[in-house]
């Protein structure tokens, strides 16, 4: 019965210390369950869609894919043509008109969807009246949406050239276009593509006139709104979700340029035979001093270099492993006689070297090396040869490229690995105000709904690293308590009395640990039922200053809190950092 007492005591100081700490935990439990209740709340409700309404938008091609969509496009079952390869490649892929299953902005909006993977796809639909934008502006504009992302294929567009062609053959990628605008990613390759087909007035034959450099496409699972504005003054601009990215004129930023050079190199002009086109030569009238000594070594015997006194020469640089063992398999009659591999000596590992020493070698002060005569301008240079400039014959200026041939068509003809690419709300006219007033109906609408829907299936980001004061008991009770004992040393060291009035609980538990084994050191000298009534004594003793310790809590949060604010920073930068 000596312990009952002592074990009582421990037993009715721990719950007391305990109660201090689940007081403040109360608070912050109280605190985290109205945070997280409106945490709930906001993220519970549903985002409010709105429903898809048909615009009255005009222009000289308008798609949003309503119902009657499939009157309108038609997708190609012609064979792509490859002069690099022998293989037959046709538009297998398939096309649909469908709400979009990831992120959906706007109910009932549909889009053209390419349905396969891995497939070439080609669909196109026809003007009602071919498009002349001479002396116009053109606007083209069009949503993408990479519902599966992309990371190789094709999103963009191409306006057709209005020929015979055109309503003669099945759309491919030999049919001519005029424009080929849109996003194009595959490994590397990021950009959004912007070339028009310009006609050689001389010579009749079209050339492709590719953007220096294009902006790079957005790859999101939000949808993309795709802008291009060719103005009759020759400029161009490309915006991006409404945001102008690239800017410029159609007869500078081009490759290859729309108008060429007014003079080009004489193909037939030829550099003379006498032509000097070295600038310097080797001095002829320089000689090699009498004492260049070619012969001299670049390196030499140090032979002021003296052996270490603790260099082993009687001991070799390797030895026999001592651990190695013959193989059981080893037949000494056909594999000969075992001999254990070598390893390196251990007993020269501790010392300078081992085995005979050989003074090191030393870069030779003497050396120069092969004489060559220095270098001076030649006096017959007479400069980089050039041929002569002649007028280009081919030359031609177009002052207004941007007056583009007449469009009849729109296609989509592209190669994918990822699929469910919807394409959406096609504006191709002339007015700017139009397409702003289109993406105000459309693209503004769903774009905050569906980014407000992909941050809410974002996983939450970890909490940030708490400070010891921030802990919770129940969250982590060994970390709870080792940073509260951490916190305590920290601050004895410069205020033992400072530490005990702002974290009491660890000051406490030190003084129950003292006091238990002062009642065991008691009990076991004294011994016998005496010893009972002392040691009780003792565990009354340990019980009122634990709720000493809990009174002086709330105290301590408030009077201790600014003269350690600076530990609590330290502790809490040293808790952020990064994992061992």
């Amino acid at each position: 019965m000596r312990f009952d007492g002592l074990l009582t005591s421990a037993l009715y100081t721990s719950a007391a210390l305990l109660s201090s700490v689940r007081a403040a935990d109360d608070i912050d439990d109280g605190a985290e369950a109205s945070s997280t209740s409106l945490s709930e709340s906001s993220t519970s409700v549903p985002i409010e869609k709105p429903t898809f309404t048909p615009s009255n938008i005009k222009a000289p091609f308008f798609e949003q894919f309503t119902d009657d969509w499939d009157s309108r496009w038609s997708p190609s079952h012609a064979k792509k043509e490859d002069s690099k390869t022998d293989e037959d490649w046709a538009y297998v892929g398939t096309w649909a008109a469908e709400e979009p299953h990831v992120l959906r902005g706007i109910e009932g909006d549909k889009g053209l969807v390419v349905k396969n993977p891995a497939a070439h796809h080609a669909i196109s639909a026809k003007f009602d009246k071919a498009i002349d934008n001479k002396g116009k502006t053109l606007v083209v504009q069009y949503e993408v949406k990479l519902q599966n992302g992309l990371e190789c294929g094709g999103a963009y567009m191409k306006l057709l050239q209005d020929n015979k062609k055109l309503h003669a053959n099945e759309f491919s990628n030999a049919s001519p276009y005029v424009i080929m605008f849109g996003p194009d990613k595959c490994g590397a390759t990021n950009k959004v593509h912007f070339i028009f087909k310009h006609k050689n007035p001389k010579t009749g034959e079209y050339e492709e006139k590719h953007l220096k450099s294009p902006p790079m496409a957005r790859i999101v699972k939000t949808t993309s709104l795709y802008t291009l504005i060719v103005k009759p003054d020759q400029t161009y601009e490309i915006r991006i979700d409404g945001e102008k990215m690239k800017d410029g004129s159609l007869l500078e930023d081009f490759t290859p340029a729309v108008n060429p050079e007014k003079e080009i190199d004489d193909p037939k002009d030829t550099k003379p035979e006498d032509w000097v086109d070295e600038a310097r030569i080797p001095d002829p009238e320089a000689t090699k001093p009498d004492d260049w000594d070619e012969d001299a070594p670049y390196d030499i015997v140090d032979e002021e270099a003296t052996k270490p006194d603790d260099w082993l020469e009687d001991e070799p640089t390797q030895v026999p492993d001592p651990e190695a063992e013959k193989p059981e398999d080893w037949d000494d009659e056909e594999d000969g006689d075992w001999i254990p591999p070598m390893v390196p000596n251990p007993k020269c590992e501790e010392v300078s070297g081992c085995g005979k020493w050989e003074p090191p070698m030393k870069k030779n002060p003497e050396y120069k090396g092969k004489w060559s005569a220095p270098y001076i301008d030649n006096p017959a240079y007479k400069g980089v040869w050039k041929p002569k400039k002649i007028a280009n014959p081919g030359y031609f200026e177009d002052k207004t490229p941007a007056n583009f041939e007449p469009m009849g068509a729109i296609g989509f003809e592209i190669w994918t690995m990822q699929n469910d690419i919807l394409f959406d709300n096609i504006y191709i006219g002339h007015s700017i105000e139009d397409a702003d007033k289109l993406k105000a109906e459309t693209y503004d609408i769903k774009a905050p709904i569906e980014k407000a829907e992909d941050e809410a299936s974002k996983p939450k980001a970890p909490e940030p690293v708490k400070s010891p004061l921030d802990l919770n008991f129940k969250d982590d009770p060994v970390l709870f308590v080792r940073e509260k004992v951490q916190l305590f040393w920290t601050i004895a060291r410069r205020d033992p009395i400072e530490a005990v009035r702002f974290v009491p609980e660890v000051a406490g538990g030190i003084g129950v640990l003292l006091v238990t084994i002062l009642a065991v050191i008691i009990g076991g000298t004294m011994g016998g039922p005496k010893a009972a009534p002392k040691v009780k004594k003792a565990a009354e003793d340990v019980k009122k200053a634990a709720v000493e310790a809990k009174d002086q809590t709330v105290d301590a949060a408030s009077s201790g809190a600014e003269k350690v604010q600076s530990e609590v920073s330290k502790r809490t930068t040293r808790s952020a950092g990064p994992a061992e």
